[in-house]
């Protein structure tokens, strides 16, 4: 393997005074930061999750939306990783920002939106995003790209108009037990502040979280 350069994080120390008083509010003002620095979609997190087998996969997708519930994406419902959050909910997540030296660490419990959000949400989708949901069956094995053109195409003739939502695609929210904040200090001395959930209250509320300082 040739020589990697090696990079020493030189930014602001993360401290406890930083913070929002919740995981989620803090999560939005970093995001908002993440956007203005101008890094290519700030929503990218990866995914895993967990097989039957206990066997981990680990995926990037797109978060489309962050509530006062938890962190909001979509897929195929008969996709790997629909199938295994059906059979495990526990999902982790992570944010990574690396012109930034930042991380965003999420442990949490996966569960189906209500079709009447998923339903709003494929309504906003472009034409074409919206006729790819339709032709991807998505993890299924494939002859190869022509079957997907054909499909598409074949859809495309059915909706002319309006592309209605399949019902195998929809919305998850992951509701965070665990979100950890780490931000990357010199002689990898980072900072790692994490909220755990200790509550039943409110997302929003400071007094459902208790916040741990994490050694590098």
């Amino acid at each position: 393997m040739s020589q990697i350069r090696r990079i020493d994080y030189h930014c602001g120390p993360l401290t406890e005074s930083d913070l929002a008083p919740d995981p989620l509010a803090q999560f939005r003002a970093w995001l908002d930061e993440a956007n203005d620095a101008g890094i290519e979609e700030p929503n990218a997190m990866a995914m895993a999750s967990v097989d039957a087998s206990g066997m981990p996969h680990v995926r990037t997708l797109l978060c489309k939306e962050v509530t006062a519930a938890g962190f909001i994406f979509f897929t195929n419902y008969e996709s790997d990783k629909a199938r295994q959050i059906e059979q495990n909910p526990q999902v982790g997540l992570c944010f990574h920002w690396q012109p930034m030296h930042r991380q965003i660490h999420v442990a949490g419990i996966a569960q189906r939106l209500p079709a009447a959000e998923s339903d709003e949400y494929f309504a906003t989708r472009p034409r074409e995003a919206q006729l790819g949901a339709w032709s991807s069956q998505q993890s299924q094995v494939i002859a190869d790209r022509e079957h997907l053109r054909k499909r598409l195409s074949e859809v495309g003739r059915t909706y002319p108009d309006q592309v209605p939502r399949p019902e195998n695609w929809g919305g998850y929210l992951v509701r965070p037990e665990v979100v950890e904040f780490w931000q990357g200090q010199p002689s990898r001395l980072h900072d790692r502040l994490r909220f755990v959930r200790t509550g039943e209250g409110n997302l929003d509320d400071r007094a459902a979280w208790q916040v741990q300082r994490l050694a590098p």
